[in-house]
């Protein structure tokens, strides 16, 4: 059977990522802190922030784990006709 490696990304993508990220919301953040106008204002633009940022996480992890379900069933799927075929000693 054949193994499949896991992909590893390497350290500099994984700090370009997170700096990215903190950065991007940082200056966000900090733009909405020293924006004119009302506290409520504010505080409303904050939230869609927040909002926005958790609702990103939960959608990349949606399709992650989309992804790894169906790369599951490739492997099963895989597995079932080399069964089928040894079975019937077309690999032999």
């Amino acid at each position: 059977m054949q193994q499949i490696g896991t992909q590893k990304d390497s350290n500099a993508w994984i700090f370009q990522t997170w700096a990215s990220f903190i950065l991007s919301v940082g200056m966000t953040t900090t733009g909405i802190i020293f924006m004119p106008g009302d506290i409520w204002v504010r505080g409303f633009i904050g939230m869609g922030l927040g909002f926005s940022v958790a609702s990103t996480f939960t959608l990349a992890k949606t399709q992650r784990d989309l992804h790894e379900s169906t790369k599951l069933t490739s492997k099963i799927e895989e597995a079932k006709v080399e069964q089928i075929l040894s079975q019937h000693g077309v690999l032999k």
